[in-house]
């Protein structure tokens, strides 16, 4: 993933919580540019063993997850705790965007 700078992950959380006035509006316009930009799906790794990402979601928690899968199980992932592989899939910048607003 291209190391976006400062300025530019802030305009791009302008982008997505334009019309926002509280933090659960700011986390919904960003999952919504990440369901709308981050190609889906992809293969990265947890812990040394491959997954593939099929979707996100948020938790009722206000998190927003990866919905990963090997085979027939199943596991939910914090975005901020996800290894984006490289090369990183189309719309990956969404994620590190995620990141710099979670802080």
């Amino acid at each position: 993933m291209s190391a976006l700078d400062t300025a530019q992950l802030e305009a791009m959380i302008e982008e997505a919580t334009v019309d926002a006035y509280n933090e659960d509006e700011q986390l919904t316009g960003l999952f919504t540019m990440l369901g709308e930009h981050l190609a889906l799906p992809f293969t990265t790794a947890v812990l040394g063993v491959e997954v593939t990402v099929r979707g996100i979601d948020v938790t009722p928690d206000g998190r927003i997850v990866a919905r990963c899968s090997r085979g027939s199980m199943r596991q939910s992932i914090g975005i901020l705790d996800l290894p984006v592989p490289s090369p990183a899939p189309e719309g990956a910048e969404w994620i590190e965007a995620y990141r710099h607003w979670a802080g």
